[in-house]
């Protein structure tokens, strides 16, 4: 039997690294495939040959029995090729339906007529469980609500085969059930379907067969019916993973920050945190569960002072900090782990080293009088990069230049190094492979025993669980309850991020 796809024999060489070497991969039609590898290894250069957005160097790629060049996108989406990208493929100031159908053919050419589309983009949004305005501007939604119009901008054009690059990350326990069942039916129908994901029980759940990249080479393709978690582990990282934390017992001390009757607006002036309190304990960690999209960015935007307050107060010690700036909070010791690491997070064409004191480079002991003291910034770099294993070849490598766990790397060892009372952690693993989750995962317990008090948001709700104290679930801006993990199952917390308050 023809595969659907394959590609035999991909390498792709970037200057100083080897994306690629000597890649096959089949995919059959009425599969769910999944592809797995750490970061850098290869995954999304792979997939962005198989739609076009960089050529081989060597190698081939046979659709449906037929030799295929992929020059572009526009050559993928025709012959029925759709992708969902890690890093958003998105025009900011556009619609979300304008982003939909551009490059599209307009039913009235040459006008734009875009109620046909808005109206299958909520129909979309209904069927597959992602709330999502047709008329919302892209650079008004939350870095979740854009990998949402991601999705269904793959579904709207109908792909034969349909690569997805961590479709579940924004979605419920419940939503994700949805999205498998839809997936299921696609394959049903005779579509073949890539699935990119660091989450092992999805891919457990969900795929026919499992493909193991590392360092740019394939390890393996296995039937997923005759491996297991451990198994696909070791062969991503090449080590044995712990998937269960060993969580020390620590005694919360006095309360490090206190939340009362918050109200913050979102970028559309409407109500996006409408008056939550909560505090936070030395050696405690709040995790933060819900669908993104749902107050948490604008929450952990205001306590970090990048968003106005309308009303409510926030406490940081002994401190009002309701109306400061995030300058002055980094005197109060407080450290941010923004969700979104490329467009907050770092400087994109800054080198590593830079952006190790990218909110320090003004102080001591790396500046003085306006001064930059660059042989204690290369340091400074040398020892955090050896300190948090992030993989680069020299400090002076531009950000843009990294994987995207290298990249969430650089911004926890700036923030974690300076050992913080108060840590906002926003999605500090999304999209992260399973060894570098583990790692983060232990610095911020290290963080705990340490004393600090961490504020955790993540849409990860087995993360949620293993590493909070104490849950508090948000739906639309306000908080439906809070528990402690040991209190609740997945099934209800999926039911509270659905808007269920819990019941005292």
């Amino acid at each position: 039997m023809t595969a659907f796809l394959r590609a035999e024999e991909i390498t792709k060489i970037f200057p100083g690294v080897v994306a690629n070497d000597r890649i096959t991969i089949e995919v059959e039609s009425g599969e769910i495939h999944a592809l797995l590898g750490e970061n850098g290894a290869g995954k999304t250069t792979l997939v962005n040959i198989l739609y076009g957005l960089h050529r081989p160097d060597s190698g081939r790629i046979v659709l449906r029995g037929q030799e295929v060049q992929l020059r572009s996108s526009r050559d993928a989406i025709a012959l029925g090729i759709g992708m969902v990208h890690q890093h958003f493929m998105l025009v900011p100031p556009l619609t979300v339906a304008e982003n939909i159908v551009l490059g599209m053919p307009s039913p009235r050419e040459p006008l734009l007529d875009l109620r046909p589309a808005s109206r299958e983009i909520s129909r979309l949004s209904q069927t597959y469980g992602l709330e999502v305005d047709p008329s919302a501007r892209v650079w008004q939604l939350s870095v979740g609500m854009q990998q949402r119009v991601e999705i269904i901008k793959a579904l709207y054009r109908g792909a034969d085969l349909l690569i997805l690059d961590e479709p579940t990350a924004v979605l419920t326990p419940q939503e994700i059930g949805d999205l498998f069942n839809n997936l299921r039916r696609l394959k049903a129908e005779g579509h073949a379907v890539i699935f990119i994901s660091h989450k092992l029980d999805e891919v457990m759940e969900i795929s026919d067969r499992v493909t193991v990249l590392r360092d740019g080479r394939l390890v393996n393709t296995v039937d997923t019916a005759k491996t297991d978690k451990a198994s696909l582990a070791r062969m991503m990282v090449g080590r044995d993973v712990l998937f269960r934390l060993e969580k020390p017992p620590v005694t919360p001390g006095e309360a490090v920050l206190k939340v009362n009757g918050l109200r913050v607006m979102n970028d559309r002036g409407q109500t996006a945190v409408g008056g939550v309190s909560f505090d936070i304990c030395r050696g405690e960690i709040l995790g933060v569960a819900g669908v993104a999209g749902n107050g948490q960015r604008e929450l952990v935007e205001a306590i970090a002072g990048l968003r106005p307050v309308v009303g409510g107060e926030i406490n940081l010690g002994d401190h009002m900090t309701t109306y400061l700036q995030p300058g002055d909070l980094l005197d109060l010791n407080l450290a941010h782990i923004p969700e979104d690491r490329q467009k907050v997070g770092l400087v994109m064409e800054f080198s590593v080293s830079e952006n190790l004191v990218a909110r320090l480079f003004s102080r001591l002991p790396f500046a003085r009088n306006g001064f930059l003291f660059l042989d204690v910034i290369r340091q400074n770099a040398d020892r955090l990069i050896k300190e948090f294993d992030i993989r680069v070849p020299h400090a002076e490598v531009k950000a843009r230049a990294l994987s995207g766990g290298n990249q969430q790397k650089v911004v926890l060892a700036r923030e974690l190094s300076r050992e913080p009372d108060l840590i906002l952690a926003a999605q500090p693993t999304r999209g992260l492979d399973v060894g570098a989750t583990e790692f983060v995962e232990h610095r911020i317990l290290d963080q705990r025993s340490r004393g600090a008090a961490i504020l955790y948001v993540s849409t990860e709700l087995e993360e949620i669980l293993s590493l909070s104290d104490r849950i508090a679930v948000m739906h639309r801006g306000e908080i439906m309850g809070v528990v402690r993990p040991g209190e609740v199952s997945e099934e209800e917390l999926g039911l509270m991020m659905a808007g269920e308050k819990r019941r005292s």
